[in-house]
């Protein structure tokens, strides 16, 4: 059975209700019923271009109605979707392009001229469109007029097809995503039917979506967290989603109040930038049932924040792109600061010896391994890095640290390949970057370990400070000594106007490593 089956019931329960809504130019609002029926002819617009179930459609497009109507029908069709980063220059979209074998390509019209250059090299490539979605009466017709790709028009037989394509393999896959590449080129995780639908099943048990809840979608649909939780999410639960393109900290407040949603789903990026708006307490955000927060670790004085600012406590989960979500603080019950929470429902979390990889008592920090129906079939003809993601017993190794409280709660301490070796030593970036935040002049931060002759590693903290601030190195160096051992405290500290980040807020430590280290 297809994930959309549960979306495919709500067009008959909820025909005249607002499926989705872009709030900002081109203004467009779609029902249930419109939906269905767009994403139909969506599917017969596919066939006519020779897309097959098990085939590849790339997506590169903005956040917009046709990149949201050429998921569902790739899917429907029985064909893989594969949505691609906007920000994915030539030569990483050729790869993508050419590693998936995608048949179908759509990217957006200015792009035109930098992408063809790879379009010749690319042999399982049948066709590329480009789309403009400033016109979104384009596309419509595009879809509408299907004489103009020939062959006979759609008719019966194609229509119950459609609707037969709801039917499923579980293992089936349904999307591939690619990994952000921190350990090499990046892979395809393969996201199935089953996937999809057992972590479908399990968030609407822990966060009780509603079909009258509002969910305000500011967050980018080319991953996991926008599309998978929130817009499938929304879909799945009968829900009405109000989308915006671009975001903005003062349109995001007045909307959340205006429109009178219930549901907001963030990165903690997100969250700081909401704080900063200056008259942030003017707006009564006390109708939101819930806001939660993933994607990257929650810092402590934002969680404080919300609570001071706005009276909610946000929720924090845990989720990755080969997994979908795992872990989730209650939405009725203890949300505590710094922890992800309890695992969901079907999902099972050890905490083993990165050696041995025995099972480690409660509190113990280790690797994190996680197995149950939400975890990916593999990745996308790479069998050997499948094999290597995987324990023994079917426990994919997550590449996380963390540990387990006894009532059962899970809080990470960062990735693996972040761990600090010092003098033989554990450093923790997390812990490290928490102390680092609690000093008033300090934005945002990030901590590494660069080479060290005589230590193996030197804990070595990137530092943006707030504006209207200035403190030294050496004062933030003793500001940490004074809150943690020596070992774990900078030894350097370097001052810098940002930290790279990807789409999602993350911070990007790969990144960093391979520029402050070779400096330092």
């Amino acid at each position: 059975m297809s994930f959309l089956a549960t979306f495919k019931e709500n067009t008959y329960k909820y025909p005249d209700k607002v499926a989705l809504e872009f709030i900002d130019p081109p203004l467009q609002r779609v029902t249930y019923a419109e939906l269905d029926e767009m994403v139909d002819r969506t599917v017969a617009y596919l066939r006519r271009l020779g897309l097959q179930p098990g085939d590849r459609a790339a997506l590169q497009l903005s956040k917009c109605l046709e990149f949201i109507l050429l998921h569902l029908a790739t899917v429907r069709l029985g064909a893989i979707s594969l949505p691609l980063n906007l920000a994915y220059p030539p030569d990483e979209l050729k790869y993508f392009l050419e590693d998936s074998a995608a048949k179908l390509f759509f990217a957006l019209e200015p792009s035109k001229e930098k992408i063809q250059s790879i379009l010749p090299s690319l042999p399982d490539l049948e066709e590329c469109i480009f789309l403009d979605p400033s016109r979104p009466d384009k596309f419509q017709a595009l879809i509408t007029n299907n004489q103009e790709l020939g062959g006979p028009d759609r008719g019966e037989e194609n229509t119950r097809s459609t609707h037969q394509s709801l039917i499923s393999n579980l293992s089936d896959t349904a999307v591939i995503i690619y990994t952000s590449g921190t350990t090499g080129r990046p892979k395809g995780a393969e996201i199935t039917h089953g996937n999809l639908i057992s972590n479908l099943h399990s968030l609407h048990e822990a966060w009780g979506w509603r079909p009258d809840d509002i969910l305000l979608h500011v967050l980018p649909i080319f991953h996991v967290h926008g599309l998978f939780v929130a817009l499938h999410g929304a879909l799945d639960a009968g829900a009405t989603t109000l989308l915006m393109r671009e975001f903005d900290p003062r349109r995001t407040l007045q909307s959340l109040v205006e429109r009178r949603c219930t549901v907001f789903m963030a990165v903690p990026t997100v969250h700081q930038r909401l704080l900063n708006v200056p008259d942030a307490k003017n707006f009564d955000l006390s109708h939101l049932r819930l806001i939660t927060s993933g994607s990257d670790r929650l810092p402590d004085e934002v969680f404080s924040g919300f609570q001071d600012t706005f009276g909610q406590t946000l929720l924090e989960r845990y989720g990755m792109t080969e997994t979908g979500m795992n872990c989730s603080n209650p939405l009725h019950g203890d949300r505590r600061v710094g922890s992800v929470g309890l695992p969901l429902s079907g999902v099972e979390v050890r905490i083993v010896d990165s050696e041995t990889e025995e099972v480690l008592p409660d509190g113990q920090i280790g690797d994190v391994q996680l197995r149950g129906p939400n975890v990916f079939k593999g990745y996308w003809r790479q069998p050997e890095k499948t094999a290597e993601a995987f324990s023994v017993g079917g426990w994919f190794r997550t590449g996380d640290l963390g540990f387990r409280e006894k009532d059962g709660y899970i809080t990470l301490c960062g990735r693996s390949k972040d761990l600090i070796i010092s003098g033989g030593l554990n450093i923790y970036p997390p812990e490290v970057e928490r102390v680092l935040m609690e000093h008033p002049a300090v934005a945002a931060c990030a901590v590494i370990g660069c080479h060290d002759q005589e230590w193996g590693e030197r804990v070595t903290a990137v530092v943006v400070l707030n504006r209207s601030e200035a403190v030294s190195g050496f004062d933030l160096i003793g500001f940490c000594r004074e809150r943690l051992a020596p070992y774990k405290s900078p030894k350097v500290v370097i001052f810098r106007n940002n930290l790279p980040r990807n789409a999602m807020g993350k911070i990007q430590k790969a990144e960093l490593r391979a520029s402050i280290c070779s400096e330092t």
